[in-house]
């Protein structure tokens, strides 16, 4: 028998997969609680239906679906990305879950990164969900998988840094009031139900600079009009995931 077959030899583990039970915890803790699943699943399910049903809003020429659905993707990454990220976070902040997971053997960088891998597992489904439905309600989608892969990717970029941002300079409370209501808001001046130009021409420019806008916006050019890369609103998207992540980099409090 080796020297040392029975000798303890306590050591963290590896690093990617301290990051992956993280993440798989924390999607766990996401699809339990049924007030996330309200935001991510099934208010956008509901608008998705209702609006394609019901002629509640003039939304131009062309299929009302093929509108409504790149709208309700950009909707679904804000939901998760920004609004439950940002409600979630800002209550472990003030229980002291992240004080607590800030001096475990996982690195800090390591915990943002569970918690960005959880909302990517979270905004598949709610993909996989919406698409299933959006289909099923006649959507003929077109353009580029890659394209609309990149849009969401950097949407999800921005709205995680801001949600971050915003979880991790005020008070949770404080955190749920503002997320909730910044939800609402860009539902309605976004893009995502009601599209820009019914907005008067003076706010349409400041509006079209928003993360949201130009989510949506970049999803329904490829989606819907069958478009190349849009390059525009990808740029949009870039600038708000550096400003976003960088801020929330430089500003987040860990208690």
């Amino acid at each position: 028998m080796s020297a040392g077959t029975f000798t303890p030899a306590p050591a963290a583990a590896p690093l990617w997969r301290m990051i992956g039970a993280q993440t798989a915890l924390e999607t766990r803790m996401l699809l339990r609680n049924g007030e996330q699943l309200l935001l991510t699943i099934v208010i956008p399910s509901l608008l998705l239906v209702v609006f394609s049903s019901a002629d509640i809003i003039e939304l131009g020429g062309g299929a009302r679906i093929d509108f409504l659905t790149p709208g309700i993707l950009a909707l679904a990454v804000l939901s998760t990305a920004f609004t439950g990220q940002a409600i979630a976070t800002g209550f472990e902040r003030r229980y002291g879950v992240l004080k607590r997971l800030g001096v475990s053997p996982l690195p800090r960088w390591g915990l943002m990164a569970a918690k960005t891998g959880s909302v990517l597992v979270v905004e598949v489904l709610q993909v996989l969900l919406l698409t299933a439905a959006a289909l099923g309600l006649g959507w003929s989608p077109h353009g580029s998988l890659p394209a609309v892969a990149l849009l969401l990717i950097l949407g999800t970029a921005a709205f995680s840094g801001l949600g971050l941002l915003l979880a991790g300079t005020v008070r949770a409370e404080a955190t749920l009031a503002a997320a909730n209501l910044v939800f609402v808001l860009l539902l309605v001046g976004g893009g995502v139900i009601v599209p820009l130009d019914r907005f008067p021409e003076a706010a349409q420019g400041v509006l079209g600079l928003l993360p949201i806008s130009a989510l949506s916006d970049g999803l329904r050019d490829v989606l819907q009009h069958g478009a190349g890369v849009p390059w525009e609103n990808l740029g949009v998207l870039a600038v708000w995931a550096v400003v976003g992540t960088g801020a929330a980099a430089r500003f987040f409090k860990w208690e």
